[in-house]
């Protein structure tokens, strides 16, 4: 796994030893960030954005982020396991300051989400089994979390048969391997 774009292109991010967490691969990361840069149906400027990256785990998403000259990254991650990992794979971008670890669980205790800065993309990577997907968008609602002309983007099991809130707009979805990515709004 590593880095795919960017100041940093090709750093090696540190992987779990154990399955507890799951990483982003490379080609799903890279899909991604080119439907950011280039898609028609939203307009995020990556240099000028503030992301959240909720259930960070080794914060491959966020370090992409960065390594792309987002403004600011904040990583919400709360398993004891992958934060050393987490924080280690972030110490090896020696220049980089502009991130904040959150060592919250976002399904227990989603309060700091108030007082935390609104965000232009939110990315929302919880573990397969986890059902509880809406309790996680009710909170970014209520909290005015993503910014008016933000996005959401989830990452899913292609299978998963999610039932988002009504209040949640699907704008894209793309199938990669096992996963499903759904880019979306708050309305």
């Amino acid at each position: 796994m590593r880095i795919v774009g960017g100041l940093f292109k090709g750093k090696k991010i540190i992987e779990p030893k154990d399955k507890e967490t799951r990483p982003l691969k490379d080609l799903t990361k890279e899909s991604i960030f080119n439907i950011i840069n280039h898609s028609n149906k939203f307009s995020i400027n990556l240099e000028k954005s503030y992301v959240l990256d909720l259930f960070s785990g080794t914060g491959s998403f966020g370090l992409e982020c960065l390594s792309r000259k987002a403004r600011h990254v904040s990583f919400v991650e709360n398993y004891k396991g992958i934060l050393p990992i987490l924080k280690k794979n972030l110490s090896n971008l020696k220049t980089v300051k502009n991130y904040l670890i959150i060592e919250k669980n976002i399904l227990i205790d989603s309060d700091f989400l108030e007082k935390n800065e609104k965000f232009d993309i939110i990315f929302l990577d919880p573990p397969y089994k986890e059902k509880d997907i809406n309790k996680i968008l009710n909170n970014l609602s209520k909290y005015k979390t993503l910014k008016p002309d933000g996005i959401i983007i989830i990452h899913r099991h292609k299978k998963e048969k999610d039932n988002f809130l009504d209040k949640f707009k699907i704008i894209e979805k793309k199938k990669y391997g096992i996963s499903k990515i759904i880019f979306g709004k708050l309305i």
